[in-house]
């Protein structure tokens, strides 16, 4: 709700990728997709998401973050905490 409107319309417009992307694995798709160098879709990513990290608040934050493969918290400028594995 808080995209500009064409924003929103180039996100919705779009059919979503099968492929589920770690944050690694997204930035170098969108480096590769843009022309840019990885360093620099990580630095844009990051200027992005900290926007929208501000804008959903905390709670809305981790609902998102449950939802994403790993390596997303580290792009929203949060900490990749996971939990503890038993033991094979």
């Amino acid at each position: 709700q808080c995209l500009p409107f064409e924003a929103a319309l180039t996100l919705t417009a779009q059919i979503p990728d099968t492929e589920h992307l770690t944050g690694w694995g997204f930035v170098k798709d969108l480096a590769a997709r843009t022309g840019a160098t990885p360093a620099t879709a990580r630095w844009d990513t990051g200027a992005v998401l900290a926007v929208v990290t501000r804008l959903a608040g905390p709670d809305l934050l981790a609902r998102i973050l449950t939802q994403l493969p790993d390596g997303y918290a580290l792009l929203f400028g949060r900490a990749e905490l996971r939990q503890p594995q038993p033991a094979t």
